[in-house]
C-alpha cells in the first residue's frame, strides 16, 4: 500500500509502500515516554521503499535495555515523531502511524509489550465521548 505522510508544520514530508498487515501498537515504558502517549503505533517500510521528500528531521539516538540502539526521527521546528530506525545502515523505517494521510485505513492487527501496557488504555468502550471538545 502506498502511503505519504508529514509532520505537524509540513515541513517534513515523505512516501513509502507498506504492508497494512503489519501495522502494531508498542505498549513498551519507552514508547509511552517517547510519544507523550499510552502507545505507539507504528508500520515497518522498507528502505527501498520509503522516500524522505522535503526536511531534514533531527535525530535522537536511544539505548534499549537490550542494549540496542535505536535512532528516534523528529522534527526539528514542531517535534512530530516521524520514524525510529537503526542507526547504521537501516533495513526497514517504523514510520509512526499517527502522521500518515492513510491512518484511518491501518488497523493495528497485533500489540507488542503487553506487560507495560497501562491496564485503563487497553479498553475504552466505557469512557464517555463527545464528538468535540
Amino acid at each position: 500500500m502506498k502511503v505519504d505522510g508529514r509532520c505537524h508544520c509540513g515541513q517534513i514530508t515523505y512516501e513509502a509502500e507498506i504492508d497494512p498487515q503489519r501495522v502494531a501498537i508498542c505498549h513498551c515504558t519507552d514508547c509511552q515516554m517517547l510519544t507523550g502517549s499510552v502507545y505507539r503505533v507504528s508500520v515497518q517500510a522498507p528502505r527501498e521503499k520509503f522516500s524522505l521528500l522535503s526536511g531534514q528531521p533531527k535525530v535522537y539516538v536511544k539505548t534499549a535495555d537490550s542494549g540496542t540502539k535505536r535512532a528516534h526521527s523528529f522534527c526539528p521546528d514542531c517535534g512530530t515523531p516521524i520514524y525510529s530506525s537503526a542507526v547504521q545502515d537501516p533495513p526497514t523505517y517504523s514510520l509512526r502511524v499517527g502522521c500518515l494521510r492513510q491512518r484511518a485505513e491501518l488497523r493495528p492487527l497485533r500489540q507488542n509489550w503487553c506487560d507495560s501496557a497501562l491496564p485503563w488504555a487497553i479498553n475504552l468502550g466505557d469512557v464517555p465521548r463527545y464528538n468535540r471538545q
